[in-house]
């Protein structure tokens, strides 16, 4: 059924058509308005047989969580930004004891300095943490995603994050189609848990484990991750079976057959960077994108043989490691190890600074010529980086970075 709704609303809606048993909520923007409409349908009984609950912070929403699906229930909860550092504790405990929780990352920049816009800090901050990762581009994705990830993560006893870029996504209003409960009943099963706490056969979740198995305990992690591998585009084709359309799975291509020059993204600024290419080919550049769907487990074989023929590699991405440089383009690298191609890394979008299509097109077009460099901070304003270079080397106190940063840009003075 098709309506015009906000995306953090559809979201909510696909939670509740796979019948959750536990919610646990905590706000935090921008993911905010996910649990309140979850709450709000548990409030007027067309979420049936769930405990909606309170907690006191984001660390308690994930821990009530864990022990909820610890003793046998569907578990949901989403966070944000610092909300998901808080839980940090807790996200690799849910993986390291293999509980199937659900969780949506409404993403948003870590500080400081506070910030409250999108990028993909928060979630690349807990990749290796043992969780499934999964990225939306597009508010249907988002939705579809949802219903995928609880019959992922049921099927390998194994926690799921989705990741919807916030505001851009949690806060746009768009046509959507939402599913019938019916169908969401013959693509989700029963949920039927792997394990469960029973004080009729009791025993121990979480307990102490020394050197004798701890290595054996995190090779099956990574084997879980494996599977998930395979088991993802499997869901992808039984979801495109009952529902009709095409959604999730590890990558999505687009125009890369005979590309020159492909362009890697997570997210919501694949759509962005389709309009470009639309542009650039009208007037014959040979340029094409490749959408990671799955960044956890990251498809290494499926990503080399997108991109093995093509001259360039170009990833824009929404995070930054410090003294090293793109996180997903480090990842790309592996992927593309024995192959010579030149991958150049593109920070884009920090903070939620807004990633325009004449940027980009002029990002793609030095790429093409093989004049960007190794690295590139799109839109990077020179001059007030320079001014408070300079600030920094005259003074020992030359102030807080972020605040002068700010008066300088306001005024236009020089340090």
């Amino acid at each position: 059924m098709l309506i015009q709704m906000e995306g953090s609303e559809a979201v909510a809606e696909a939670v509740a058509l796979c019948r959750p048993e536990v919610v646990c909520a905590y706000p935090i923007t921008p993911q905010t308005h996910i649990v309140e409409g979850v709450g709000a349908l548990v409030k007027d009984g067309r979420l049936e047989n769930c405990e909606f609950i309170n907690v006191e912070s984001e660390f308690a929403a994930l821990s009530v969580a864990i022990g909820a699906s610890a003793a046998g229930a569907r578990t949901y909860t989403a966070t944000a930004s610092q909300g998901l550092l808080f839980m940090a504790e807790a996200v690799y405990n849910a993986a390291g004891l293999g509980l199937p929780i659900v969780m949506t990352i409404g993403n948003r920049a870590i500080g400081a300095p506070i910030n409250i816009w999108n990028d993909h800090s928060d979630s690349m901050s807990m990749r290796d943490a043992g969780w499934i990762q999964l990225y939306a581009e597009t508010n249907q994705e988002a939705l579809d995603l949802h219903i995928q990830a609880f019959r992922l993560a049921e099927e390998l006893s194994c926690p799921v994050m989705v990741c919807m870029d916030g505001f851009i996504l949690t806060h746009a209003y768009e046509r959507l189609d939402i599913p019938s409960q019916q169908d969401v009943d013959a693509f989700l099963p029963a949920f039927e848990p792997v394990q469960v706490l029973d004080p009729d056969d009791p025993y121990s979740i979480g307990a102490m484990v020394g050197p004798e198995a701890f290595t054996e305990v995190r090779y099956l992690a990574n084997d879980t991750q494996l599977q998930a591998l395979k088991l993802i585009p499997e869901i992808g084709s039984v979801f495109k079976e009952v529902f009709g359309r095409e959604s999730g799975g590890l990558i999505h291509e687009y125009m890369t057959g005979n590309a020159e020059t492909i362009v890697v993204a997570l997210g919501s600024v694949n759509g962005t960077i389709k309009e470009v290419i639309d542009t650039m080919r009208e007037d014959g550049a040979a340029i094409g994108s490749v959408s990671i769907c799955s960044f956890r487990p990251f498809p290494l074989d499926e990503l080399q043989d997108a991109l093995k023929d093509a001259k360039r590699v170009v990833v824009i991405e929404k995070s930054l490691a410090p003294g090293l440089g793109g996180v997903v383009a480090s990842n790309v690298r592996m992927a593309l190890r024995g192959i010579n191609l030149p991958v150049y890394t593109v920070i884009a979008g920090l903070g939620g600074r807004t990633i325009t299509m004449t940027s980009l097109q002029e990002v793609f077009e030095a790429a093409g010529e093989d004049r960007l460099p190794d690295l590139q901070f799109l839109d990077l304003d020179h001059n007030a980086v320079e001014h408070e270079i300079v600030r920094a080397r005259r003074t020992r106190r030359s102030g807080p970075i972020a605040e002068n940063i700010l008066r300088q840009k306001a005024d236009g003075r020089n340090p």
